[in-house]
């Protein structure tokens, strides 16, 4: 496995970001894993500006395969009073490959304060539990899963995942980049609908809210849950929540999927 802080370390600087190296590890078929390629560009959506405010939301755009030898950078579009929108790009040998629209904002004082019924309490694994660690040629096997089949007393729907997920080796990177690179570890939610049958599926789109200014949790566990209630026509629209192991929001979202069969 190739920790996300050593790829960062191995990255040569370019105007206005970085060069890099997708390792074979971290691909998902012949694309390099969502999630890796959120958090490269965070980092350097990070760098564009100094004292940049926590992020608060990002939408992604996975518009091609990125493999091998990427650029990544990152561009200011406007910074405000409150908010930064920062754009960031991931290039390749075959072009444009990814486009994420991050937006930075402090909080403030506001007479609405609606917390909202998304506490999760349910317990993070236990130091002895049975974990999955996927093979070392697939993005999978920088993560520790162990999948849940209820949610509490409800039994789960047809298209939807509940897994507690950690990076291998989280170390030296920062909270917010550790939380796009562990946000997109599930499988789209419709991939249960098929059963053992192996069908084609690709994220389009990810847009992402953060509810946390700081981001935090124990031992590295993040209980992600994403659920499809419309798949039609080769398309999936569904819902995604990110906690932390104490069961607080970290983050909702929102993503569309192609099915290929």
């Amino acid at each position: 496995m190739t920790p996300i802080a050593e790829i960062l370390a191995a990255a040569t600087p370019v105007d206005n970001g970085f060069r890099a190296a997708v390792p074979t590890d971290w691909l998902q078929g012949r694309t390099a894993y969502g999630g890796l390629s959120s958090a490269l560009a965070l980092h350097a959506a990070q760098g564009v500006e100094p004292d940049l405010p926590p992020l608060r939301s990002a939408q992604v755009s996975f518009i091609g395969p990125l493999a091998g030898e990427i650029t990544v950078t990152a561009t200011k579009l406007r910074r405000g009073r409150t908010a930064a929108f920062i754009q960031a790009d991931i290039t390749s040998d075959a072009g444009l490959g990814y486009r994420a629209m991050f937006v930075f904002m402090d909080g403030h004082p506001s007479r609405v304060d609606l917390q909202g019924a998304l506490r999760k309490p349910l317990p993070p694994p236990a130091p002895d539990a049975t974990l999955y660690t996927g093979p070392d040629e697939f993005f999978t096997g920088n993560f520790n899963f162990l999948d849940l089949k209820q949610d509490g007393d409800r039994d789960l729907g047809a298209a939807e995942w509940l897994r507690w997920a950690r990076l291998r080796d989280h170390t030296g990177i920062d909270p917010m980049v550790e939380l796009m690179a562990i946000g997109d570890a599930l499988p789209p939610a419709a991939f249960k609908l098929f059963g053992k049958d192996f069908v084609p599926l690709s994220s389009l789109t990810w847009i992402v809210n953060l509810l946390t200014p700081t981001p935090r949790t124990t031992d590295g566990w993040w209980l992600l849950s994403a659920r499809s209630d419309h798949a039609v026509a080769g398309g999936s629209s569904q819902t995604m929540m990110v906690w932390n192991a104490d069961g607080e929001p970290v983050a909702q979202a929102m993503q569309s999927v192609a099915i290929f069969g």
